[in-house]
């Protein structure tokens, strides 16, 4: 397997996040995902929302500048 990401930028949040995380593995990339996501975003560290937070990976490295923010797609 290789790199795998999430990239806030892609999803919307009041702080207008840009962090974007990669790893070689995914129990690294969701072990550093938490921890941003309960420091920066206010979550709760529960196993439902490690679940949610896997089902965002994706393969490879986040793109340089901005993607799409997933609100934007979907209203045009």
């Amino acid at each position: 397997m290789g790199r795998v990401y999430i990239d806030c930028r892609e999803y919307p949040s009041e702080s207008h996040c840009s962090v974007a995380l990669c790893a070689d593995n995914e129990e690294e990339l969701l072990e550093a995902a938490v921890q941003h996501a309960v420091a920066v975003h206010q979550h709760q560290d529960t196993p439902e929302f490690r679940q949610q937070l896997r089902q965002l990976f994706k393969q490879g490295t986040p793109p340089v500048e901005s993607p799409p923010h997933a609100w934007e797609i979907e209203t045009g």
